[in-house]
């Protein structure tokens, strides 16, 4: 008995260790004789709690409970299902024991800092109380019911409340002042997940491990952990806003450079095993080999520039030097807010889709989760933004017409359509037709009042036929949506070589238009390469369906990283990242 009784208390003295509760807590010994003296005082056996039956719920209870801690209140709802689901009994606890499953979460929440989380959102100070007193509560029954109902709702609302932050987001993008983040939402039932953490459902996601629902996060969880341990060893030195460097030259600010790029990764992080090693910002070599930009650190400014989408010139000036003296603090935040956005997003890809991501002004295509195309895109302007949504592709058109927005009509076209209808359309290879598609008929520019066209009364179209200058190019696909937007070839393929390509009007323009549309229409034998190029040398508008709709994310993620936590910045060129910082951090 004596043997078990020690065992017991062991097992429960470490249990408390982790949770934080040093104060509470002796050695093996010491416990086990200040039991004893307890228990010699009150004249009553030590318990080791499993007896009786274990106590039950209700919706009051739980309600109750779950509004008096602000934190919870959000999260009352999943509460109250996760208990009715289970018809109100206990979730922690079996056998009036805590589940290993308390302790993990324990200690997941103690570290949400790592996610860029704040662990006081969570109150763990409370359950920590609340075990505190549940340890000491001796034979009182009743006492001992009642803290296992505390115990177990308020350890439901603190989970609440962290997996919707981890795994829906601290922000609610439909809620934001920035409504510019539409596509579909991740739409886990988080009373789900925790039945699935407790091993009473099973789950195809990895709930049940605490773990985030895509690698790109973890490889940015990575990246944020590589550049803290960076910014804790001294962080990264601000070079002169004059600087001017080029290969070969031997200068004083190379050993900043030096120290700026080689003190860590070429993008500023430190593996834990430099960090450690990392120099400090003023303890910079003055030596005269420190100070010569050789061929070692002139691999370092191309690695670096590569990682931030410019121009491998090796050159310091201009884009790079500003981009090296972006401060730590903020490649930090800009970090911790794309591991935001990957909490917004479905909880997984389908097996095929295809992705934009708007900063990085890059397309790819995914086949059974492996990249199959990649290209460089030209997105909005900051003017004319491309918007942030999801939707199905169904449609690649070939030969397409292009329909000129009644902007363009009104503000540059409307005086020459005045003065010379008929004359003005020929020259710019342009039509007005009544009606879409197959059905649209022809209409005589010189019949209308084109002096008095307002955006509510022009009931026509103006369009560009198909050919080489036709503003789509020779492809444009197609996947309908409330926007009005689309992705499409262009006659102007030398803004692909820009470094920033964000000149369009809002649609996505391709730079390989042929090749997606071979790949995209690669299941269908009756249209292959050349049978494409042939459709769109007629100069004869056809839309060809695809056999099955093909998902299509258009986001804006200016941070990312790959396995080993190595991380890629691009602009926020649209000003999301500043919208949705105030909401973040504030």
């Amino acid at each position: 008995m004596h043997l078990k009784l020690r065992l017991h208390f062991l097992t429960f003295a470490l249990f408390l260790g982790l949770l934080g509760l040093p104060g509470l807590l002796v050695s093996c010994n010491g416990q086990s004789e200040q039991t004893s003296q307890a228990s010699s005082k009150t004249g009553t056996a030590v318990t080791n709690h499993t007896d009786g039956p274990e106590p039950h719920l209700d919706s009051v209870f739980v309600i109750r409970t779950m509004q008096a801690d602000a934190r919870f209140k959000a999260q009352e709802r999943w509460a109250r299902k996760f208990y009715r689901e289970r018809q109100f009994r206990l979730g922690w606890f079996r056998q009036h024991q805590l589940v290993p499953q308390a302790n993990t979460f324990l200690t997941v929440v103690s570290k949400a800092k790592d996610d860029g989380l704040d662990p006081k959102r969570y109150d763990t100070k409370k359950i920590t109380d609340l075990l505190a007193q549940f340890k000491s509560v001796g034979q009182d029954t009743a006492r001992r019911n009642h803290l296992e109902r505390q115990l177990d709702v308020t350890l439901s609302g603190s989970y609440f409340a962290w997996a919707s932050d981890y795994y829906r987001g601290v922000a609610n993008p439909r809620d934001t002042k920035n409504d510019a983040w539409k596509v579909k939402r991740n739409k886990i039932k988080l009373d789900h997940a925790l039945m699935t953490i407790l091993r009473e459902r099973e789950s195809t996601y990895p709930y049940y491990d605490f773990a985030p629902l895509h690698p790109e996060y973890t490889n940015l969880k990575k990246a944020l952990a590589l550049l803290r341990a960076r910014q804790a060893a001294g962080g990264w030195p601000t070079l002169p806003g004059t600087t001017h460097l080029k290969p070969g030259q031997t200068l004083p600010v190379v050993g900043l450079l030096r120290q700026r790029l080689l003190g860590g990764e070429a993008t500023g992080q430190t593996p834990a095993n430099v960090a450690a090693t990392a120099q400090p910002v003023n303890n910079v070599t003055a030596s005269p080999a420190a100070n010569t930009y050789d061929p070692t650190l002139v691999e370092a400014v191309k690695s670096f520039q590569r990682d931030l989408g410019l121009p491998p010139t090796g050159l310091v000036n201009g884009e790079t030097l500003r981009q090296l003296n972006v401060p730590i603090q903020a490649r930090i935040d800009q970090v911790i807010l794309n591991m935001e956005r990957w909490r917004w997003l479905p909880k997984k890809f389908e097996p095929d889709y295809l992705i934009v991501n708007i900063p990085e002004y890059r397309l790819r295509v995914y086949e059974q989760g492996k990249e199959a195309l990649t290209m460089r895109v030209i997105v909005g302007k900051a003017l004319t933004a491309t918007p942030v949504f999801s939707d199905k592709m169904e449609y690649v058109v070939l030969s397409p017409y292009w329909n000129v927005p009644y902007s363009i009509i009104d503000k540059e076209l409307r005086a020459k359509l005045e003065a010379d209808p008929q004359g003005t359309l020929d020259r710019l290879d342009m039509e007005v037709v009544k009606g879409y598609g197959r059905k649209a008929t022809i209409v005589d520019p010189t019949t209308i009042d084109w002096a008095g066209v307002t955006q509510d009364n022009f009931k026509y179209t103006v369009r560009r036929r198909p050919g080489p200058q036709n503003d789509l190019g020779e492809v444009k696909f197609i996947f309908p949506n409330s926007n009005d937007i689309y992705l499409h070839d262009t006659p102007h393929d030398e803004l692909f070589s820009q470094t920033k390509r964000s000149f369009s009007h809002g649609c996505v323009r391709v730079e390989e238009p042929i090749k997606l549309a071979t790949y995209l229409l690669r299941n269908n034998s009756n249209w292959s390469q050349a049978v494409i190029e042939d459709t769109i040398a007629q100069r004869h508008e056809k839309y060809v369906p695809l056999k099955e709709k093909l998902p299509v994310y258009l986001v804006y993620l200016t941070a990312w990283a790959d396995a080993n936590g190595h991380a890629h910045f691009r602009d926020d060129i649209y000003g999301h990242d500043k919208a949705l910082a105030r909401e973040y951090f504030d």
